[in-house]
């Protein structure tokens, strides 16, 4: 018997209860992304409509990937194609149809912004509302758990043979120490390097994430497990890279103005 009910019934209507709390999940992120936006000084009056859009592309991105990755199951079964609340959302496709979406509405509704500002006033958000999502989403849902296992923290998963490691519990208690962190980041020396911030989350998030699959999921998860594990890494060196760039950028930023400052003093 599962720990966790996957769904209910109101009538004739049944409810998904994985549905509910990735609704849950992205409407906080979505709260919590307009507040630190407007504590940033940015303009939100376009923030609903660029939230709207991001989800859109995150569904679709992350379905496709999810099918793809697993088309021997889903060939010729086009019913299960829509079966989210089976599970089936891969984080990474996600992300990759989201990013590109991202940018260029920030660049259409924000253009005299800086895009790495505006990502470090949202990741930590985002990363927030993750966190919720993996308690209140997967938890939730059909075939959640991860490798089989006899220990004391084991959890029963419908759709799963035997005690589980409760991957989504331990992904969310993961990416809540991570939102900590990037909170106590900003307010350090990064927080004053542009994009140091979210190149910080992606190193952090890729680096765990591929640890997880590695060792938590493998290749019992139907996520293309391979696939997730370099997606992850490459994730984390996108963060290297950008961490340094963002650094030096920063750095030679402060000199030149260090050197202009010392220039006017000699004149005057």
């Amino acid at each position: 018997m599962s720990a966790f009910p996957t769904s209910f019934r109101v009538g004739p209507l049944t409810f998904h209860v994985y549905g509910f709390g990735l609704a849950i999940a992205a409407y906080v992120a979505y709260l919590y992304s307009r507040r630190r936006l407007t504590r940033a000084g940015f303009d939100v009056g376009a923030f609903g409509k660029f939230t709207a859009a991001l989800v859109v592309a995150a569904l679709i991105g992350a379905r496709a990937a999810h099918i793809a990755t697993n088309w021997g199951y889903y060939a010729g079964h086009v019913g299960r194609w829509l079966a989210v609340w089976h599970g089936g959302l891969a984080s990474f496709g996600g992300i990759a149809a989201a990013l590109p979406v991202a940018v260029v509405l920030q660049r259409r509704w924000w253009p005299d912004t800086s895009l790495a500002r505006f990502a470090d006033a949202m990741v930590p958000a985002l990363i927030a509302g993750w966190a919720l999502g993996r308690l209140l989403g997967p938890q939730f849902m059909v075939q959640g758990g991860g490798h089989l296992t006899h220990q004391w923290f084991g959890v029963h998963y419908v759709g799963q043979v035997g005690k589980r490691v409760p991957v989504p519990i331990i992904q969310g208690l993961e990416d809540g120490l991570l939102w900590l962190v990037l909170l106590w980041a900003e307010r350090r020396a990064l927080g004053r390097v542009p994009g140091a911030v979210s190149a910080v989350a992606m190193i952090v998030w890729g680096l765990v994430r591929a640890l997880d699959e590695r060792l938590l999921l493998g290749q019992q998860s139907h996520s293309g497990s391979i696939g997730v594990q370099l997606a992850a890494l490459v994730l984390a060196a996108a963060g290297v890279v950008l961490l340094v760039h963002q650094v030096r950028r920063s750095s030679a930023t402060e000199r030149r103005l260090a050197n202009r400052l010392k220039t006017r003093g000699e004149v005057a």
